[in-house]
């Protein structure tokens, strides 16, 4: 009896025993893989690829055939659904926390300063939801969902695509407080936005290229006023008046009273498109958001200021931070194993939970 050659084993007894032994271990290892997909660690758990395939397998399948259908009946949506799985994130992981309503002791993370009037596209995410369930009922996680549909949503609108590391479960509860403390404000300082970001294990470099989500959308009246109005340092040497153009823009559509849901493009220039116009827009003073435009403004090392302009000028080096980025964002504190549940609806934990 011999061995693979790959494998360095010897002529004795004992050698062969260890080497068959040795065989069978790798064999096994190769039947998880096979079975379950890529491995892609996190801080609670493993995920998978192909997490679906056997279990249900037409699972990503029903996620992008309605995003795209809700994108086409209106394309702000892909916006709202990339938004959706970041809020969500970033508050006790990505667990679907935000999905749920008040009811009992629930107080939902909707009513947040940073989400009420503001998040939007659950009736998307019930309508794929309610598929699902037909399809497989009890299967496939609220929390899979958000990952699935951000992923589709950016592809539908010109954007990178990437692999969803699958097996998230739902958490049984959500964190109103947790919204309001570390979701970044729209007018928060450069400081802020590091620290929110950091606590999720996310670096600068993150900061930046999650940033470049804003490429795409519109933001209420209420979230840039302040960019609107603020006279910043830029303003004073502003020869050629581009800074003050836009401002009056702004203020054409944002008065310093009232109007408070009047919308406005976050990137005036491809506002429905997933592109590197946001990096574009911001070195040329024109990010509508205060903490857009303090990645530029605030940054007095020079860090950031080097990463924008690289992403301006070379959109595939945008895309595939970008894609890093998300990957990485969308592994925070999952919930796997017997943690948590598989929802029946996401809006609301499953009965059982409630007795």
């Amino acid at each position: 009896m011999s061995c693979n050659t790959s494998l360095p084993c010897t002529s004795t007894e004992s050698s062969h025993l260890s080497c068959s032994m040795k065989n069978t271990k790798i064999f096994l290892i190769i039947v998880v893989l096979v079975l379950h997909g890529r491995e892609i660690l996190s801080d609670d758990g493993v995920l998978f690829l192909d997490y679906y395939k056997y279990k249900c397998p037409l699972a990503e399948e029903i996620v992008r055939r309605n995003v795209e259908i809700a994108v086409r009946k209106d394309p702000r949506m892909a916006a709202s659904l990339l938004r959706l799985h970041f809020h969500d994130c970033f508050v006790m992981g990505c667990d679907a926390s935000i999905l749920l309503d008040s009811f009992g002791g629930i107080v939902s993370e909707k009513l947040a300063v940073t989400n009420v009037n503001s998040v939007r596209g659950f009736d998307v995410i019930d309508k794929i939801k309610y598929n699902l369930e037909e399809a497989c009922p009890y299967t496939v996680s609220c929390a899979d969902i958000l990952a699935l549909a951000a992923r589709d949503a950016v592809v539908l609108r010109g954007g990178p695509t990437w692999e969803v590391s699958l097996g998230r479960r739902d958490s049984l509860k959500a964190s109103f407080d947790g919204a309001n403390i570390f979701i970044p404000s729209p007018n928060s300082s450069l400081e802020t936005l590091i620290a929110s970001f950091e606590q999720q294990g996310l670096d600068i470099g993150d900061l930046v290229t999650l940033s470049g989500s804003h490429t795409m959308g519109k933001a209420r009246c209420l979230s840039f006023r302040q960019r609107a109005y603020e006279v910043s340092h830029e303003e004073y040497y502003d020869k050629y008046k581009r800074y003050r153009t836009f401002k009056r823009i702004l203020r054409s559509i944002c008065p310093e009273t009232g109007r408070d849901d009047v919308l406005a493009p976050l990137d005036f220039v491809t506002p429905a498109r997933f592109d590197n116009q946001y990096f574009i827009n911001l070195v040329q003073g024109n990010g509508l958001l205060h903490s857009d435009n303090v990645l530029v403004s605030e940054d007095d090392e020079g860090e950031i200021i080097k990463l924008v302009r690289g992403y301006a000028a070379d959109e595939d080096l945008f895309f595939a931070s970008f894609v890093n980025s998300i990957i990485k964002m969308g592994n925070i504190r999952v919930l796997t194993g017997i943690h948590g549940e598989i929802r029946n609806k996401c809006r609301f934990v499953n009965i059982k939970d409630l007795l």
